[in-house]
């Protein structure tokens, strides 16, 4: 048998269904229609995509506060942290969460455990990025505060952590975007979000495609919104300029 051969043993077996695509009235009329139910999904991803900010950027910002931290053991506990969150899939995350930890004696709601698995797992990219942020200040700033008679925590607080807000804007600004899209994921606990409210609307009308692409539309608005504030923040952080 030649290399390679069990490659051209893979058989394609693809149907086609021939049913004619509905008109285009009709797909207005429907996402008219389903629009209530695509705006109460889109509200309640606002909701954990906003929360899940919050919470993420808290434990990032602790997190990267203990990488940097002199102490070993806060540093081990910071570094497995990262590690487990980024080295794993964020749907099993949540199914460990929601399915998972009920057998502990810890049963959540959906709503709460979304948002806890969600959260964690931003955290441990928010916390590398503002730990990378933190490290690219010179040294030398931190000299400077201390002979100024500053404390660790003083220079940490007044002095770096300004400047390295500016370097990891954009880094911040990409996780927090793909977190808004990962907030589909929390569907699959049965959290009624945008994802599951298109899929609900599908179960009833069996036009798949345009409720799809109009919860996709949504979802890249929402992007494009924090984008702008992305860019927003970043002129309002810029330094100003010399002439």
């Amino acid at each position: 048998m030649p290399p390679f051969a069990f490659v051209y043993d893979v058989r394609f077996d693809v149907h086609f269904v021939r049913q004619p695509f509905p008109p285009l009235m009709s797909i207005t009329s429907l996402l008219v229609q389903s629009l209530p139910v695509l705006a109460q999904g889109a509200v309640l991803t606002v909701k954990f995509a906003v929360l899940s900010m919050i919470f993420g950027l808290l434990a990032g910002a602790v997190l990267a506060v203990m990488g940097i931290s002199h102490s070993r053991v806060l540093n081990w506990i910071a570094r497995v942290y990262v590690s487990l969150f980024r080295g794993t899939p964020l749907l099993v995350q949540i199914f460990v969460i929601y399915y998972g930890l009920p057998s502990l004696g810890i049963s959540l709601d959906p709503t709460p455990a979304g948002v806890i698995a969600l959260s964690a797992n931003v955290a441990a990219y928010l916390s590398e990025s503002m730990r990378g942020a933190i490290l690219g200040i010179p040294s030398g700033q931190w000299l400077a505060a201390y002979s100024l008679g500053l404390s660790r925590r003083q220079t940490l607080r007044y002095v770096i952590a300004p400047q390295a807000l500016r370097i990891a804007v954009p880094s911040l600004s990409n996780s927090l975007i793909s977190l808004i899209k990962d907030t589909s994921l929390v569907s699959v606990i049965t959290v009624t979000e945008l994802l599951r409210s298109a899929q609900e609307i599908i179960a009833s009308t069996y036009q798949p495609l345009p409720l799809y692409l109009a919860a996709a539309a949504v979802y890249w608005v929402l992007c494009q919104v924090l984008e702008w504030v992305q860019h927003w923040y970043e002129k309002r952080l810029a330094l100003p300029s010399r002439h």
